[in-house]
């Protein structure tokens, strides 16, 4: 699988709980935070849950 770089550039305040914890999933939580890893399936779909609050880089 290729890797990606996945930024926080919204902030979880006033959301859901459901995308809060994906978020700490994807081990973010603060703005401008940043995680590479692994563009599996699974992490497609906590990417697609939280899209909104984050950017995907591919590396």
């Amino acid at each position: 699988m290729a890797k990606v770089r996945i930024t926080q550039i919204r902030s979880t305040i006033k959301r859901p709980e459901t995308q809060l914890q994906t978020i700490q999933s994807l081990g973010l939580g603060k703005l401008h935070a940043s995680v590479e890893v692994e563009y599996t399936p699974q992490i497609q779909g906590m990417v697609r849950k939280v899209g909104h609050l984050v950017t995907v880089t591919a590396l």
